[in-house]
């Protein structure tokens, strides 16, 4: 059984916007923090975004700051990546995952996603 189940990606145009979605599928997961990475094709994977359990801190990969949202609905079991502003090099593979978080240097992750393509066109 998948944990994480992303959805939500898609082609679009340069200047769109799109929403992911990241549900899992065990209770247990809503304790864990909360990551988005993505990997573009011949590159490495990469942070995009993160939001801790308790009181939802989040933080960003500077190249997303200011066009992506990360939140998290605990009711749902479910966190979003809201991207707005969408760039051709914004295409990748996004994936999610639930781990741990201290500081930017210092987290670690779990559980992964298989990820949802999306693919933005100039």
């Amino acid at each position: 059984q998948e944990t994480l189940v992303e959805s939500g990606g898609g082609l679009v145009r340069t200047g769109d916007s799109l929403r992911l979605s990241c549900a899992a599928s065990e209770g247990f997961l809503r304790s864990y923090v909360k990551f988005w990475f993505r990997q573009a094709p011949g590159k490495e994977r990469e942070f995009v975004a993160v939001i801790t359990v308790h009181f939802n801190n989040t933080h960003y990969a500077d190249f997303v700051k200011g066009r992506f949202t990360i939140s998290r609905d605990n009711a749902k079991n479910t966190v979003y990546l809201q991207m707005n502003n969408l760039k051709p090099e914004d295409t990748a593979v996004y994936y999610c995952a639930a781990g741990w978080f201290v500081d930017s240097d210092h987290y670690g992750m779990n559980y992964w996603g298989k990820g949802t393509l999306v693919s933005v066109s100039s």
